[in-house]
């Protein structure tokens, strides 16, 4: 009896992994492995804000920190670093010791993200790196401010068309903010306690754009039916900025 030859197609190989940003340049796919992380971590009880700002300074911290207009003893300080693992060593060692452990822990301003590309950025340097640290460290910008987002799970349902002129809509007003609002946006899926998607940042030299901005973006399709939770928003004043 001859042996009949199966005729199942051999299991497909899944595709190698490959988590690098991508871009797009002269119609080409770019790609880049490298992101940056940036945290923030405010304080009550913060009665000397040099204090905190002369320590930050002296470890090298590439970062800003911001009084908080809300809590007169209140101070926030976001941090950025590519290495995530500078947040639990460099940074833990330097928040475990006075003047910062002598300040009370504010937790539900904890923020912790990283930069992301789209899919269309022509440089990735830019668009990972050098954008975000500029907007950070720019000394016009006096007023920041920074909120966490989560989206609503039903937006992943839509149609791509659909969502990428959801998403171009606040594009559009970014745009039209363009010198009197600065944004920084980050991602971070599975790195935020309360199950956040983004956070955003909105800079700038004066506050009122920064409030009309989010003002305008409640009516927007996203805002307005697409998100689940905003915030809890911090605004703060720059005390001071590591040079940039």
């Amino acid at each position: 009896m001859s042996e009949e030859k199966s005729t199942r197609p051999a299991a497909e190989q899944p595709a190698p992994l490959d988590l690098a940003e991508k871009g797009r340049r002269n119609g080409q796919v770019v790609s880049l492995d490298r992101r940056l992380f940036m945290k923030f971590t405010a304080f009550g009880r913060c009665l000397d804000p040099h204090a905190a700002i002369k320590a930050l300074a002296e470890d090298g911290v590439v970062g800003a920190l911001y009084v908080d207009a809300n809590d007169p003893q209140g101070i926030g300080v976001m941090v950025a670093a590519e290495d995530p693992d500078y947040f639990v060593t460099n940074l833990r060692a330097l928040f475990g010791h006075r003047p910062f452990a002598d300040y009370v822990h504010k937790a539900e301003f904890d923020m912790l993200g990283r930069t992301y590309s789209i899919g269309y950025e022509p440089d990735l340097e830019e668009t990972l790196f050098d954008r975000p640290r500029r907007k950070l460290l720019d000394p016009s910008n006096h007023w920041a401010v920074w909120y966490p987002l989560q989206r609503a799970k039903k937006f992943q349902t839509l149609p791509a068309d659909h969502q990428r002129k959801i998403l171009a809509e606040h594009g559009t007003l970014a745009h039209r903010y363009a010198g009197h609002a600065a944004d920084v946006r980050l991602a971070c899926h599975g790195l935020d306690k309360n199950d956040n998607d983004f956070i955003v940042g909105l800079l700038g030299a004066q506050l009122h754009p920064l409030s009309a901005i989010v003002q305008e973006m409640r009516k927007t399709e996203q805002t307005s039916q697409y998100l689940d939770s905003l915030g809890p928003f911090f605004v703060g004043r720059a005390a001071w900025q590591s040079v940039a």
